[in-house]
């Protein structure tokens, strides 16, 4: 199983996606607003693929980006109803994000029966909370003090996107 859009292939991740992925989760621009420290080894990202590849196998609702044969990214939902997204910083700022979760939104409310998809985001990361709200999303509430990092705490805004009628 696997989606198309116009520039993108969505598909479950496989084991040799390793060092794409790793490429992003090691980045610090990447991982800015991220719920973890960038990754230090191809280890700690192969512990995040594994995991991948076994959700996968029960139902695909969290994709890897693929853009001309590399993976660039991931998107999709990654626990309950909420929903994320990374992308390696070469390619922000590009509407690949949203081309992908265009594709992905309409997925997971087909597989699934949840009554509205979730979204945490930094106030600070501007790109990923507008791109929630041109998706749809609207906020819902904020939280300080979220997420603590690398001796620096986060703050967290909370979006919705209800299941269409």
């Amino acid at each position: 199983m696997m989606l198309e859009t116009n520039r993108l292939i969505l598909r479950a991740a496989k084991a040799n996606d390793l060092m794409d992925l790793h490429a992003i989760f090691r980045s610090p621009e990447a991982m800015k607003y991220w719920s973890t420290a960038p990754h230090d080894s191809p280890a700690h990202t192969q512990e995040n693929l594994t995991g991948m590849i076994e959700s996968a196998a029960e139902r695909l609702v969290y994709f890897v980006i693929e853009m001309n044969g590399r993976v660039i990214g991931t998107a999709g939902m990654h626990k309950d109803d909420e929903v994320g997204f990374i992308l390696h910083p070469d390619h922000w700022r590009q509407g690949i994000v949203t081309e992908a979760m265009s594709a992905i939104i309409p997925h997971l409310f087909a597989v699934t029966d949840v009554e509205r998809l979730t979204a945490d985001a930094d106030p600070l990361n501007e790109a990923s909370v507008n791109c929630l709200k041109k998706l749809g999303f609207t906020e819902t509430h904020r939280e300080k003090n979220t997420f603590f990092i690398n001796g620096v705490w986060s703050d967290s805004v909370y979006l919705s996107l209800p299941r269409p009628a």
